[in-house]
């Protein structure tokens, strides 16, 4: 049975098609960025102190600097030095009485400022940035700082649902059509996260970007490694997320060059409409046309990519005959990972080493992103070293792991379960045995 694989040795693994395919991808790889960590920018939490009425008005009237004024209104660092108290707590004093002075205007309350009374934040905060961020609009700090990792939660809760569903909506339905409507609601929602009113709103529209944004991702992913030949999918895999490093350096300077996080939301949301245009430029993967049993359709996309190319497609290739068929129409199933016993390994390792490992078991990398936010604040609070020492041992299990795994170097993937299964078996010495065809005449009988 020929493969794409035997055609694209003939019309080209890696020739124009292959790179115009790839450069376009790349963008959506690139653009994928600010979702995964636009956190870093979006909720950037700048120095804060309580906003206390009365303050502005006696720093203007005694002259103050901004050093002066902080020294003189704000509480210390708390204990061990923990700025907790010098962020989110405030003395308890009416600073618009007029028996304070200009010069350590507490002394007249009490001899020692650390014995004054404390009190919450009772009239907001203010920030010390030229810009802002859902930290600053929505006063994410204090007691509302889980808000914000709530935020990032829910983007990984997000990515988590589309990662696993992706893969078996794009075997039912195709890759093109996946892509294009991840697109469409990525675009969509992120807009809609840039004008959110609320707080609620915008937490909303984020797991809804989470939701379709890795899984488009992951779909631009599996299109250009099916649609190159074999000794070309572990480059463009690894280029295809070099594109995704290349988008950080850019959002980098987006972000510098726009300090407020409306603004650059909209900036780095607005791009992904024009992926919209791959409806023209990026053709369905002929790899699950055939598995589709629509051998016409995928054999009108070969010869585009032949064209494409500049190289002629053989007759002999040119139609599908009888005996090289794909036969039976595959129906995958989540089930199909844990089946067998090989293949249930194989699954549960990579969804440990999410890296080495697409759809579900890059998904459980979300999880981790789903946990990670609230875990990594609580153990600074047992230890400050602490989540680093865990994720030396998470990683040093995952190394382990990984050595249970069969090598794959110079190897052709298997392409069924049973292949799969028997990856690592070692093979049985068949007999050597000789085949000779011999023709037999008919002779008419005497």
């Amino acid at each position: 049975m020929r493969t794409v694989d035997d055609i694209l040795e003939h019309i080209g693994e890696f020739n124009f098609f292959q790179k115009q395919t790839f450069l376009l991808l790349a963008l959506l790889s690139a653009a994928f960025t600010p979702i995964y960590v636009g956190i870093v920018f979006l909720g950037f939490t700048p120095d804060h102190r309580c906003q206390s009425p009365g303050v502005a008005e006696l720093s203007r009237r005694c002259g103050w600097s901004l050093a002066e004024e902080l020294n003189y209104t704000v509480p210390g660092p708390g204990p061990e030095g923990q700025a907790f108290a010098r962020r989110c707590r405030r003395y308890e004093v009416d600073w618009n009485q007029s028996a304070l002075g200009c010069v350590d205007p507490l002394a007249g309350l009490a001899s020692n400022s650390s014995l004054l009374p404390l009190g919450p934040c009772r009239h907001g905060w203010v920030y010390d940035t030229p810009g802002s961020s859902i930290v600053t609009e929505f006063n994410l700090v204090c007691t509302n700082s889980w808000m914000l990792d709530l935020f990032q939660s829910a983007v990984n809760v997000g990515f988590f649902i589309g990662s696993v569903g992706i893969g078996y909506i794009a075997d039912r339905f195709g890759r093109k059509l996946c892509l294009l409507i991840t697109i469409l609601i990525n675009a969509s929602s992120g807009v809609l996260v840039a004008i959110s009113p609320t707080y609620t709103w915008m937490l909303i529209f984020r797991l809804i970007q989470g939701l379709v944004s890795k899984a488009g991702w992951l779909i631009g992913y599996i299109l250009i490694t099916e649609f190159v030949g074999l000794s070309y999918r572990r480059t463009v895999g690894i280029f295809y997320q070099v594109a995704f490093t290349v988008g950080l350096l850019v959002l980098a300077g987006v972000a510098y060059a726009l300090p407020h996080w409306r603004w650059l939301q909209f900036t780095v949301t607005l791009p992904n409409f024009c992926f919209l245009l791959y409806y023209w430029c990026v053709p369905e993967s002929p790899r699950w046309l055939m598995s589709q049993n629509k051998d016409a359709k995928a054999m009108k996309i070969i010869k585009h990519i032949a064209k494409k190319n500049g190289k002629s497609l053989p007759a002999s290739l040119q139609s599908l005959g009888p005996n090289e068929e794909v036969g039976e129409k595959l129906n995958p199933s989540f089930l199909d990972l844990v089946r067998t016993p090989q293949i249930r390994k194989h699954t549960l390792i990579l969804m440990y080493n999410w890296n080495l490992g697409v759809l579900v078991c890059s998904s459980m990398c979300d999880i981790g992103g789903i946990i990670t936010p609230f875990l990594v604040y609580r153990l600074t609070n047992i230890w400050h070293e602490l989540p680093l020492v865990v994720f030396a041992v998470v990683g040093l299990i995952a190394g382990g792991l990984v050595l249970l795994l069969p090598e794959t170097k110079g190897k052709t993937l298997p392409e069924t379960i049973e292949e799969a299964e028997n990856m690592q078996r070692p093979r049985k010495n068949k007999e050597k045995m000789i085949y000779l065809q011999v023709e037999k005449l008919d002779t008419p009988l005497n």
